[in-house]
């Protein structure tokens, strides 16, 4: 049996409103998601689904069928949100990413969590590590319990006109945000504060334009 599959792999949301939710708080670049394989009008599906339930992007019927012959073979897998995007083309245009799809055995558990939480922390600060190897580099991850992280780096997708990356790495009101959901409350509070903040001042800036 395969003992650990990684790519990077492109997805796409199906409306804006899946859109919308890639953009706010409940999706950070970083963040893990459950994949729920599932046949929709006899077509391969894969979804990312966050830890909040929700469905919030799909990759292509090839990937997405590879991705439901793993599951049958019992391989647990995990993505990690990379990057989101905008692009002009195709018309009216659509919002779309890519996540690290990371596959390993059930009995590695112990081993290929640590790693899985070690290429998140990665991610979110905007680096993105190799994934797709075999051989020596699995060994080393099992021979670490984990711990071994690629040193080499994944290089973004080309940027073509019309094409704009609207989130690539935690700022830093995400990290505020995220302390808040593991029950820091001063934190949760001074995320909210410096959203206030920054509404008042846009709403301050439009008045002295005379906008309003």
């Amino acid at each position: 049996m395969e003992r650990y599959f990684g790519t990077y792999q492109t997805f796409r949301t199906a409306s804006r409103q899946e859109a919308a939710a890639l953009l706010g708080s409940d999706n950070l670049v970083g963040d893990e998601y459950t994949i729920d394989c599932v046949l929709e009008e006899g077509e391969h599906k894969a979804w990312m689904v966050n830890r909040f339930g929700a469905r919030v992007g799909y990759f292509d019927p090839g990937f997405s069928r590879e991705l439901s012959l793993k599951k049958a073979q019992d391989m647990t897998l995990v993505a990690i949100l990379s990057f989101v995007a905008f692009s002009e083309q195709p018309e009216p245009g659509e919002y779309w990413g890519q996540a690290a799809v990371l596959g390993y055995t059930p009995r590695e558990k112990a081993v290929f969590e640590p790693f899985v939480q070690g290429i998140a922390n990665l991610m979110g600060k905007g680096i993105r590590p190799q994934v797709d190897f075999e051989g020596r580099a699995v060994d080393q991850i099992i021979e670490s319990r984990g711990q071994w992280l690629p040193g080499n780096r994944e290089p973004m997708p080309e940027k073509r006109k019309g094409m704009a990356i609207l989130k690539r790495k935690r700022s830093f009101t995400d990290g505020l945000v995220e302390q808040g959901r593991k029950g820091n409350k001063g934190c949760y509070f001074l995320s909210w504060a410096l959203m206030l903040g920054l509404v008042a001042l846009i709403v301050f800036g439009l008045k002295t334009c005379g906008v309003f």
